[in-house]
């Protein structure tokens, strides 16, 4: 097999798994997670490159396997020239910056945390930029949104930086969220998710009467991602992240997110009027928004989160023109901004580090001291401003050719090479700021440190990137033109137009646009004090993020509002509002059947055995009601019920579930038994009458309407779909067994949806009664002392003779589970129960030292079992979780059976003995008297 044919998914899979031992390599030396981190962006570098050269050849790789294909969902991914570039700029600015953050991070931080969080960034972002199907690039999307949040918060001692984290996490979670509905909406107009099907159907996408509703539900996953207004104030207030954060994040990667979708969906969705004054609207908005409000601010970081959002605005507004030069235009500023503003950013670290102060009424004269630092500086932000002989000159010249472009489109569309003329002024103005009030402009005032150089390989990453602003600048067909081409084809899907990259076109619009800008720029800048005071006086009160707050708040208070109008805090309050909606909508449906209740289909003849069943399940349900204060006695009763259901599941030839029953109903009452131990043992008496009756009626009424509900149902003809499945068992899954093929295959991913859930909730429970002790009754109700002796010896012995017994009938269940009653889960339940006999017949502490298994290691080695099946069932091309059976013949056994679902039944096993044993042993904890040895037990190892 070609390397080519799997190289993807290994890229964009292998910054999840590095992050792991970046974690790990911490615990060893400080610095091992910086160095595990680099080598992994390396070598995800060296699995991408075999394929680099596929785009500039005009081919695109397409890698797909097939997932859940009835929904449309595949593991594919595409590699052409537009993701390529977003490829290389996640993964070189991602070296530079881990190259960066090892000495910008302080000792006292964590590393492995860090570069964990900052690896995991990584790998979400490569997967949108490689996905090739829809809902695959939405589940990364929102993967970066956590991602992120999590670096944002990193230092989390600090309220600015869970505020900051918090707000990001909410506006781009919501506009995630939006970008599911308009990807869904999208798949169903083309019939298809997968990428190359929907880039080859933009004229039935246009046409469509839901592109609209479509197009806005993907522009406000773009607009919050990439801060366009209105969403735009969340990103300064993400600043509160370590600076290597700020570079990495929002510059070149996460708020690039969004302007790659718009990209990636520029043939599909533009070139309609919609598009235009929404994308071009926003844009040209927050391009004015974010350059007037950068000039004003004092924080380094706060002014470059501004032009980082005034330039966002300059790329979203190039899209919004529709045109296939003003596409051009945008890809070659996304290549510029990315490194100008990430050598920006480690340059603001660099003088905060080093000055201990970002406050640029500060931070004066460091040229002195900070020479070389200072140079990069003033060709970065040159490069931002516009400066000929420097990259960002280049495509801002294209930008404002593009907005001269249209202005011819009607009357009043001169007003955009002018107003983008004024935004280019600000950007003159507060790039001047930049490095004016921190290089020049007097001495430093007061800084907590004395400035000075940083260590010679912290400035590195600034270095090549400063070069490459040059580079790019001076030469830019011998640098970045074949990258841009490929990425240009790879946007449009089709041949790039006409375009130069000169630097000299003569006296232009443009060109005259750009000098009034770097004129009018400077005289901004230096006449800035009337500015200043006009912006104090009238808009600096203008804060965008109370509204969000205020709007917020009001959002959580309405809902508590709503909550507590109908939880009480009372369980019975809140039971009564859903059975009583049951029950309200049961009868609107009731009354709306014309047909009669019944339908003529024969019930099966009742017998003798089954009504003394029915009449103790009866009996034994009205039992639990009446000696429901009886909490002890009531329990046992309840397992009384649990019996006569099993025992129905008998009857109906349904063994596997009255199996599960009868284990689930063991386990249920050992958790019921541990909980009401540190409850008091009888339930206060009611008073209230006309909640009773109240209880009553809708318990009555409930009743019927269920009872009349499922005669209906029963009473009728119907297609059940077990014909299918017992069709299909034998030959599509190789076993008898319906239920547990079921189980394991034609279901297999809900199961495996299931025992994550059990594992979350087993380590939930761990995690909530870690180290926490509760004081333990020692009497019964009527004040009878117990028996000191908490683990009788004759429990004790009998349940160790039963040990190897239970645990024989485990191993029993679930080897037979493929074609016989049985499985994985069952199987799990009884070797629980097993355990957890053990801790309550010996003691913890005794169960413990001979039973030296961390269930942790069980959760985990289970959920790995499980998901290794599936993943090699799709590296073979099979669908995700397809199972695989054969026969073979052994000399002694004869014929024999093996399939793979009994690998994937053994991760169920594994989790479910694991998050059993684990939440019940952790309950049995909270009393210190269930840790000890018993006397027993000491008296045995005494004698041993």
């Amino acid at each position: 097999m070609n390397f080519l044919d799997f190289n993807l998914p290994l890229v964009v899979l292998l910054p999840f798994v590095g992050a792991i031992f970046a974690a790990m390599a911490s615990k060893l030396n400080r610095l091992a997670a910086a160095y595990t981190s680099a080598g992994v962006t390396i070598l995800t570098l060296a699995l991408l490159a075999p394929a680099m050269s596929l785009p500039f050849s005009s081919q695109t790789l397409v890698q797909s396997w097939s997932w859940i294909d009835s929904i449309g969902l595949q593991f594919a991914f595409r590699l052409d020239g537009l993701s390529l570039l977003f490829a290389l700029l996640i993964l070189v600015i991602g070296l530079l910056v881990i190259v960066y953050a090892r000495y910008y991070l302080a000792t006292k931080d964590c590393m492995g945390r860090f570069f964990a969080y900052l690896l995991m960034f990584m790998g979400s972002m490569l997967g949108i930029v490689l996905s090739e199907n829809l809902l695959q690039l939405v589940v990364f999307w929102e993967l970066t949104s956590i991602t992120s949040f999590l670096l944002i918060s990193y230092w989390q001692h600090r309220e600015d930086a869970r505020q900051g984290a918090r707000m990001a996490l909410a506006i781009t979670g919501a506009g995630g969220l939006a970008l599911l509905g308009g990807v869904l909406l999208l798949g169903h107009i083309v019939g298809s998710y997968q990428l190359s099907d929907v880039l080859a159907a933009g004229d039935l996408v246009r046409e469509h009467p839901l592109y609209l509703t479509t197009l806005v539900l993907i522009l406000l996953g773009v607009f919050t991602k990439s801060a366009q207004f209105p969403f735009h104030f969340w990103l300064p207030h993400a600043m509160a992240a370590p600076t290597p954060v700020s570079a990495y994040l929002h510059s070149a990667t996460m708020v690039k997110a969004g302007i790659f979708l718009l990209a990636r969906f520029f043939p599909v969705l533009s070139g309609t009027p919609e598009w235009m004054w929404l994308v071009g609207g926003a844009g040209l908005i927050t391009l004015l928004i974010g350059a007037y409000t950068a000039l004003f601010k004092h924080d380094l970081k706060g002014l470059l989160a501004y032009s980082t959002i005034s330039h966002l605005g300059l790329i979203t507004l190039l899209f919004g023109f529709s045109t296939q030069l003003a596409a051009v235009a945008a890809i070659f500023h996304i290549i510029n901004h990315a490194t100008f503003k990430a050598s920006l950013f480690m340059v603001a670290g660099i003088i905060d580090h080093e000055t201990g102060s970002r406050d640029m009424r500060k931070l004066n004269g460091l040229l002195k001291y900070m020479p070389h630092t200072a140079a990069l500086a003033i060709i970065a932000s040159a490069a931002m401003a516009g400066v000929p002989l420097l990259n960002g000159f280049l495509s801002k010249e294209m930008f404002f050719d593009q907005a001269v472009t249209a202005s011819h489109a009607n009357s009043m569309a001169w007003l955009i090479p002018a107003l983008v003329t004024v935004a280019g002024i600000f950007s003159v103005a507060y790039s001047i700021r930049f490095i004016h009030d921190v290089f020049f402009n007097g001495e430093p005032v007061d800084l907590p440190k004395t400035p000075h150089e940083p260590p010679r390989f912290m400035k590195v990453p600034v270095d090549l990137l400063v070069i490459a602003c040059l580079a790019v600048g001076i030469l830019p067909i011998y640098t970045v033109a074949p990258l841009l081409d490929v990425a240009v084809v790879g946007t449009l899907q089709n041949e790039a137009p006409q375009y130069s990259l000169a630097i000299w076109h003569g006296i232009t619009m443009p060109l005259i646009m750009s000098m009034i800008a770097l004129g009018v720029g400077a005289l901004v800048y230096f006449k800035r004090d009337v500015l200043f005071r006009f912006h104090e006086r009238y808009v600096e009160s203008i804060d965008a993020r109370r509204y969000f707050e205020i709007g917020l708040n009001k959002i959580i208070q309405l809902s508590i509002s709503v909550s507590r109008g109908f939880d009480k805090g009372s369980l019975q309050h809140a039971s009564m509002w859903v059975i009583l909606t049951s029950i309200i909508a049961g009868i609107i449906g009731f009354i709306s059947v014309s047909s009669p209740l019944l339908g003529d289909r024969d019930f099966i003849p009742l017998d003798g055995i089954t009504l003394v069943t029915a009449a103790i399940l009866v009996l034994a349900s009205l039992m639990t009601t009446i000696w429901h204060r009886q909490r002890l006695l009531s329990l046992v009763v309840i397992g009384v019920i649990g019996l006569i259901i099993s025992l129905g599941f008998v009857k109906f030839s349904a063994p596997d579930l009255a199996l599960t029953q009868l284990s689930v109903e063991v386990v249920t009452i050992v958790l019921l038994l541990l909980a009401l131990y540190f409850l008091p043992q009888v339930t206060p008496k009611e008073t209230d009458r006309t909640r009773l009756w109240r209880d009553a009626i809708l318990a009555v009424v409930s009743g019927v309407g269920v009872t009349l509900l499922t005669l209906m149902v029963l009473s009728r003809d119907f297609a059940p779909i077990s014909d299918y499945f017992l069709a299909n068992s034998v030959p599509g899954g190789g076993g008898t067994n319906v239920v547990n093929v079921i189980l394991v295959d034609f279901r297999g991913f809900d199961t495996l949806g299931e025992i994550v859930v059990l594992a979350l909730a087993g380590l939930g429970v761990f995690a909530m009664l870690q180290g926490m002790t509760l004081p333990a009754p020692n009497q019964d109700a009527d004040g009878r002392i117990w028996n000191s002796d908490k683990h009788p010896a004759i429990m004790q012995t009998l349940t160790r003779l039963l040990l190897p017994l239970m645990l024989l009938v485990a191993v029993y269940i679930f080897l037979r589970g493929h074609n016989l009653p049985g499985g994985g889960f069952i199987a799990g339940l009884i070797a629980s129960v097993a355990l957890i006999v053990q801790y309550l017949a010996n003691g913890i502490e005794w169960t413990q030292k001979r039973l030296k298994i961390d269930m942790h290691w069980a959760i985990g080695f289970g959920l790995l079992i499980a998901v290794s099946t599936g993943l090699v069932a799709m590296g073979l091309g099979y669908p995700f979780l397809t199972s695989a059976f054969s026969h073979v013949h052994w000399p002694v056994v004869g014929e024999f059976e093996i399939a793979s679902a009994i690998a994937f039944d053994l991760g169920v096993f594994l989790v479910v003995v694991g998050a059993t044993v684990m939440s019940l042993v952790q309950l049995g904890k909270l009393s210190t008297a269930s840790h000890h040895d018993s006397p027993l037990s000491k008296q045995l190892e005494e004698t041993n």
